[in-house]
């Protein structure tokens, strides 16, 4: 054997050359600054003085510093933490009830032995064709479940989504082998411990993206507190976000009144404040979802079964 063919196999054709490695992290590194620096330049314009703003624009470096914005949003002082705590309370329930009923049905509609399996999916996958229409769904919430003014109304109606469960159902069946569920059937374990234990840990991957998707359609619903919701003691963060808009929307469109001075149009911070509304709204689910990320890269499943 030649030198040349020892160096051809024993290299590793997997590795690229040093200068396209270059070229790609650079590339990688650019498309990650572009995808981040909206949020930053929001960031930035928040804490932007409104009258520099005003005059100079948006700038990456403004030329005056200001909290204006953020004071003007906490005049709502405990109003705000308790819409937070509303919102981090509905995220965190709403998204435990959503991942335990997705995962029950899903699995019962993707084994075979389960003589209904059809009928059931059938029945998940008509809701996402049609459904009763915002009247009757109004009506059953507020008069047959009395959940007028209960966090409840809130949860409820985004815990079981019709989408999630085909996605949960398909993984399944693709990620976790028969074998497995067999091997625990020998050992004498029932369907549900056969899912704790065996399928559920397998299923990390998946589970983290729907408690993803539940926690982002949580965390940013403000249609259901719109509707069912005017205790203010149960506004969730988005829908308290959306009034103080509207607020300083009618103040702005109503500044010729004579009841509303002058000094409060020019203390009211406009733009800033709502670049403001944006951090606030969306920072903190910015900060939890590395806590998902991890989970999307675990090939939990790979050398699980020798056949």
């Amino acid at each position: 054997m030649t030198v040349s063919t020892k160096a051809i196999k024993n290299r590793d054709f997997n590795q690229l050359n040093p200068v396209w490695s270059g070229i790609f992290n650079v590339v990688a590194g650019v498309a990650a600054i572009l995808s981040v620096f909206p949020f930053l330049f929001v960031m930035i314009i928040s804490f932007t003085d409104e009258s520099t703003l005003a005059e100079n624009g948006y700038r990456v470096i403004p030329e005056k510093w200001s909290f204006d914005a953020y004071r003007y949003l906490f005049k709502a002082g405990d109003q705000l933490l308790r819409s937070y705590g509303i919102t981090i309370f509905v995220t965190v329930v709403g998204t435990v009830i959503s991942l335990v009923v997705t995962a029950l049905f899903a699995y019962a509609v993707s084994r075979k032995s389960f003589k209904y399996r059809n009928f059931f999916a059938f029945f998940a996958f008509f809701t996402m064709l049609f459904n009763g229409g915002l009247v009757p769904t109004y009506i059953v919430l507020t008069q047959l479940l009395g959940l007028k003014d209960s966090v409840w109304a809130l949860i409820l109606p985004l815990a079981v989504n019709a989408f999630y469960i085909m996605i949960m159902r398909t993984f399944f069946v693709t990620m976790v082998p028969d074998a497995i569920i067999e091997s625990g059937k020998i050992d004498g374990a029932g369907e549900f411990k056969v899912l704790t234990k065996l399928v559920l840990p397998l299923s990390l991957p998946g589970l983290a993206t729907i408690a993803l998707f539940s926690t982002l359609g949580y965390w940013n619903d403000w249609f259901n507190a719109l509707l069912y919701i005017d205790d203010p003691t149960k506004v969730p963060l988005q829908s308290m976000l959306m009034r103080i808009e509207n607020s300083m929307q009618f103040i702005l469109q109503n500044s010729n009144n004579p009841s509303i001075g002058m000094g409060v149009l020019q203390s009211m911070p406009q733009d800033t404040s709502r670049m403001a509304m944006v951090v606030l709204a969306t920072g903190p689910i910015v900060l939890a979802y590395p806590f998902f990320q991890r989970y999307f890269i675990q090939g939990l499943t790979v050398g699980a079964v020798k056949e």
